[in-house]
């Protein structure tokens, strides 16, 4: 079983320009958690649960502790602590920079990174993709 939160909105401190460090920007967030038992979908309990609420501060608190200069630092540093943190077995996470300058223009520019429990950063089960950049026009709200 999969938990999906897709486009969480933050305002952060990161890149590499001096203008991205100094006034900030936003930066979408999208974390998928691989469960590692249903047993909040057996028992209808919210005991059981991962708390989406929880999850999306702590992704908060994670962008909010320091700036990160680049996107794959900020990326792994979220999937990781998720990782460590929740009952799952896999956790695949994609920030998403939508105000991003270059030229010619993009839609935005993004990392994804996928952290699998029982395998260490730069593995097989690990991926970074950088510059994960899309042709497609914005969703509206994004």
């Amino acid at each position: 079983m999969t938990i999906e939160l897709h486009g969480i909105v933050l305002h952060g401190y990161h890149g590499v320009l001096e203008h991205e460090r100094r006034d900030g920007q936003r930066f979408l967030v999208d974390v998928e958690l691989d469960l590692a038992d249903e047993a909040a979908a057996r028992r209808d309990r919210i005991e059981d649960a991962v708390d989406y609420r929880g999850v999306v501060a702590r992704v908060r608190e994670i962008s909010d502790a320091r700036a990160y200069q680049l996107l794959e630092a900020f990326t792994a540093a979220v999937a990781d602590a998720l990782l460590a943190e929740l009952p799952v077995v896999a956790v695949r996470v994609r920030v998403r920079k939508p105000d991003v300058e270059l030229d010619p223009p993009v839609a935005y520019a993004a990392v994804r990174v996928e952290r699998r429990a029982g395998s260490s950063p730069g593995s097989a089960a690990t991926t970074a993709r950088a510059g994960d950049r899309s042709r497609r026009a914005r969703p509206a709200g994004t």
